[in-house]
């Protein structure tokens, strides 16, 4: 009986050649996505692997690709990003507002459409710090009249 080990770290990186490119940098609560967009059919990598693979959630699969879709542009460009910090969310976000930024660069007639849409401006809300005599950054501890 014959036996193969798999080794589940191994992940096959994917190598892009993304030389005449329009780079952009999103930003979403913690998260940092570098993107570079350049012609092609259509294909979305993100930190090496597939987006299908990187994001399983539809949810954010469909987020990612929105501002693509708004501009009728979806399979025109190959986008490359390179994502760090914060949860999927977050990472879904700041990879939006960079694609939308560097379709911007590429092609200056679609930023009415992606202003529109809200594609363009930085989502800045972030997570409320906790303040000392609070238990959260609002809720109080409990008070006790007697």
């Amino acid at each position: 009986m014959e036996t193969t080990a798999i080794n589940k770290n191994t992940t096959n990186k994917i190598k892009l050649d993304f030389k005449e490119s329009n780079y952009a940098t999103g930003r979403r609560k913690r998260s940092i996505a570098r993107v570079w967009i350049k012609k092609g059919t259509g294909k979305i990598y993100v930190n090496g692997k597939d987006m299908n693979q990187y994001f399983k959630r539809p949810v954010h699969q469909l987020i990612v690709v929105m501002p693509l879709q708004e501009t009728n542009a979806i399979n025109k460009f190959d986008v490359k990003c390179h994502v760090k910090g914060g949860g999927l969310s977050g990472q879904a976000g700041a990879i939006i507002h960079g694609i939308s930024r560097a379709l911007v660069k590429s092609d200056s007639n679609l930023k009415k459409t992606l202003k529109k849409n809200k594609f363009t401006t930085r989502d800045s809300r972030k997570v409320e710090r906790k303040k000392y005599g609070h238990k959260k950054a609002r809720r109080s501890f409990q008070f006790s009249k007697r």
